[in-house]
């Protein structure tokens, strides 16, 4: 069964019951992987993941890769304590497509779908923005830290 090769080197299942339920039903697993191009190489500690995302694929299943675009243009802290320099839409284009050309030396181009975060949060307004953070609280955020 693939639970195996996917239990191998993952640190945390969540509902690992209901993954193989799903495996048992011979369900393809979505699996998503977000990287912001905030720097025009992906660093070594990506090839794990990837490399963990590439046996997904040869189980078959879909591996969905995020490109932070709208997220590097805002500078997002992503739970740092000091906020990321804000790039230009140029730069993030740059760097996403040099994302793409390492990405690839793992991941088989033709069985990895490529998203962009700019497709959902850039149609966000402000009342939008209001009623998602009005669902956490100061507490909420700190128990994050």
């Amino acid at each position: 069964m693939n639970i195996n090769i996917i239990k191998t080197k993952t640190l945390e299942i969540i509902t690992e019951p209901d993954l193989k339920e799903k495996l048992k039903k011979g369900k393809k697993l979505k699996i998503k992987y977000g990287a912001d191009p905030s720097a025009p190489d992906l660093h070594i500690g990506h090839a794990v993941c990837f490399r963990k995302l590439k046996q997904f694929q040869e189980l078959g299943h879909d591996i969905i890769f995020i490109i932070g675009d709208f997220t590097a243009q805002i500078g997002d802290p992503s739970g740092r304590s000091k906020i990321r320099p804000k790039l230009s839409k140029q730069e993030v284009e740059k760097n996403a497509k040099t994302y793409m050309q390492q990405v690839y030396k793992i991941l088989d181009k033709e069985k990895t779908t490529i998203r962009y975060n700019s497709e959902w949060l850039s149609k966000f307004n402000i009342l939008n923005i209001m009623d998602l953070t009005s669902r956490y609280t100061v507490a909420r955020m700190l128990e994050r830290d």
